[in-house]
């Protein structure tokens, strides 16, 4: 369990790593980490000792404030990795090697063009799994506009569209939506 807060609030990254089927020893990137590594700091403990976590970002500053969290809490095996997911080998991952990768709250930097998914398509194993989460449309949005929040469907006809076979649609908290895909061989 983090030390520091969060947002679990919003969003329990613990049960949706869970729902993705994320367990001991797999291979986890979240590309778009963020400030908090919301994601990667449970992830950690879910894989234990033997597996790897990589907090993947653009942003440095967000990079470094993941990384004394992780110190802090005793965390080695989460990686940092400064990378461009957006770009054709732009996170420098060794590919087939992930199961499970995640974007959360980018989904319009994943409707940009398809560079984003054939960067996980490079990197996630044979059969491996794509967990996108977004803000849900409401017309009564407060913390982040309606006009910034996108219906699943676009996301996945993208994702379908890039080799990914959809495996479930599910509520991902009050306010968000989740998609889970895998990588078709």
């Amino acid at each position: 369990m983090s030390l520091i807060p969060s947002g679990r609030a919003l969003l329990d990254s613990e049960n949706l790593l869970g729902e993705a089927g994320l367990a001991l020893d797999m291979h986890y990137a979240d590309f778009g980490a963020g400030t908090l590594g919301h994601f990667v700091l449970p992830a950690a403990q879910i894989v234990g000792p033997l597996g790897q976590v990589y907090a993947v970002d653009i942003l440095k500053s967000a990079l470094q404030s993941i990384q004394s969290r992780a110190q802090l809490e005793g965390l080695t095996n989460l990686k940092i990795v400064w990378g461009d997911f957006e770009r054709p080998l732009g996170v420098t991952i060794p590919p087939n090697t992930l199961h499970l990768i995640s974007f959360v709250n980018v989904g319009h930097a994943l409707l940009k063009s398809g560079a984003a998914f054939k960067e996980a398509q490079r990197l996630l194993r044979p059969n491996g799994r794509l967990l996108i989460i977004d803000w849900q449309p409401n017309a009564h949005a407060i913390i982040v506009p309606n006009e910034k929040r996108l219906p699943s469907k676009e996301i996945e006809s993208q994702a379908v569209s890039e080799n990914f076979q959809l495996m479930k649609r599910f509520v991902a908290g009050s306010q968000h939506w989740g998609l889970l895909f895998q990588k078709r061989s």
